[in-house]
């Protein structure tokens, strides 16, 4: 039993769960994971298999009396954003996630929980010990690198699996089904600036925008949630304006996927404007305070003094990034016209960092219509070429149809009300599910997702509602035993 989590119930996937914080897993380093859940197929004596990439299939046979029902795929990946807050000591290459209970809460210890997926990967691992369980032939994919890309299943083979259905374990909202889901792709610029010294008589400082709440670019981006690149940059356009402020770097957020929280830049203002610009940065931080005072309270911005520069960015490259930063949009651009509540089309200023003589920008553009991610990429794209910035972009995923006449979705619906004696809700998230690209790679295979309640993923605020989890596993389980026949 689990020392922190095991009392909690069910207790096989809590159990799971907490043996699966042991292990690390930021993407594209998932080898310690991946051998522990193919440790969890061997020693059950059940067929265990990569792709090429590096998925793994377990394949567990039906109980008998059930071999004609429908072939299910369970689904999840095993990788985990990795963010950690300020001054917290973590090695996510090596050491293990700290999860506590706090209330209704499991949390980590100032990082990412990782239950973004690793409690459906707990499920699943439950589902493959649970002995008692009468199912048809289940298979279970675990995917790697969906955080940076959904390349996992982008890679997968298309051979691996024979499942007419997939529940894919993904979602964060217990009583909610997910039929649909957004496509994406990424817009990448490039400024190479001139290194000059730094002017004479000029005093330099770090700017930090600190304390944002940040969190998952598609899932919370109509929250209001503040961009901490965006408010430092507000900061860096008026002072170089009215302080003859000089960037020497410039570095904030780190995940495509996730608002950047925390932003810094190390700047020089002469001497003879430094009282100046150091009221201003007092007056700005109560503009930002006010501004974010309901959903970012812990706001901070503020000016350090520090050592001067080696060099600091040429004007004109300097002041084509700023203008930049400004233009560009960020956070909703369209609502669904069809599903209230739901953002149609978004795009999240996700990174900017300094490399050398290079000034990297890294944005992400969602939309559950394709056109529409074509048309918000053309938008980044244009303000990128305004600057005459080296423009690249991502390869993109494709989004997920809904479809509300689906055999699965009446078959969790019917067995969501016998359970709680309630609907659940359905839904589509403006997030990216492998479903889409699962979905184009077996064409015609039956698709849902769910999970149990969490918020603040890819943040270290990331929880999980630790009462929810009861009801997602016995609903798992409630469909297992009713899937219908071939």
């Amino acid at each position: 039993m689990g020392a922190i989590l095991g009392h909690l119930k069910p207790e096989s996937v809590f159990n799971h769960f907490e043996e699966i914080c042991k292990y690390p897993r930021p993407s594209k380093q998932e080898e310690k994971i991946a051998a522990y859940v193919e440790s969890v197929g061997k020693r059950n004596n059940l067929e265990t298999v990569k792709d090429a990439f590096g998925n793994i299939v377990i394949k567990k046979p039906a109980t008998p009396g059930f071999e004609n029902r429908k072939t299910v795929v369970l689904q999840s990946h095993i990788d985990m954003v990795c963010e950690k807050n300020r001054g917290v000591e973590h090695d996510f290459d090596n050491d293990p996630i700290q999860p506590y209970i706090d209330g209704e809460w499991i949390k980590a210890k100032g990082t990412t929980l990782g239950a973004d997926n690793g409690i459906g990967v707990a499920a699943a691992l439950a589902v493959v010990e649970d002995k008692n369980l009468k199912h048809g032939p289940l298979e279970f994919l675990f995917t790697l690198d969906e955080e940076t890309g959904l390349t996992g299943a982008s890679s997968l083979d298309t051979t691996i699996l024979s499942a007419d259905i997939l529940l894919n374990m993904d979602s964060e909202e217990e009583g909610s089904l997910y039929i649909g889901c957004s496509g994406g792709k990424t817009t990448k610029a490039q400024f190479t600036f001139d290194a000059e010294v730094v002017p004479a008589y000029s005093v330099a400082y770090e700017v930090k925008v600190l304390g944002l709440t940040g969190g998952h670019s598609g899932l919370e981006i109509q929250t209001g949630f503040a961009n901490a690149i965006k408010l430092l940059n507000r900061l860096l356009w008026h002072s170089t304006k009215h302080h003859t402020l000089r960037i020497a770097k410039i570095d904030g957020g780190n995940k495509h996927n996730a608002i950047p929280r925390e932003a810094f830049a190390t700047v020089t203002v002469p001497q003879s404007h430094e009282a100046d610009f150091l009221a201003f940065v007092t007056e700005f931080n109560k503009i930002v305070k006010d501004e974010c005072s309901t959903k970012d309270p812990n706001v901070f911005v503020s000016a350090e003094n520090c050592n001067l520069p080696e060099a600091v960015m040429d004007i004109k490259t300097h002041l084509n990034l700023i203008d930049t930063l400004y233009a560009l949009p960020h956070g909703v651009l369209k609502m669904s016209p069809d599903i209230e509540g739901l953002v149609e089309t978004s795009t999240n200023l996700a990174i900017v960092e300094t490399v050398g003589n290079n000034v990297n920008l890294v944005t992400s553009q969602r939309s559950s219509v394709a056109s529409e991610i074509k048309d918000s990429v053309d938008m980044v794209t244009s303000v990128f070429y305004l600057a005459q910035a080296k423009v690249t972009h991502g390869d993109g995923y494709p989004g997920w149809k809904p479809n509300i006449h689906s055999e699965i979705l009446i078959l969790f619906k019917d067995s969501y009300k016998k359970l709680f004696g309630k609907e659940p809700e359905v839904k589509a998230i403006h997030a990216g599910l492998e479903c889409g690209i699962i979905g184009e790679k077996y064409p015609g295979m039956d698709m849902i997702s769910f999970g149990p309640t969490m918020f603040g993923v890819h943040s270290p605020d990331e929880r999980l509602k630790h009462d929810t989890v009861a009801p997602f596993y016995q609903l798992l389980t409630e469909v297992l035993e009713n899937i219908p026949s071939k």
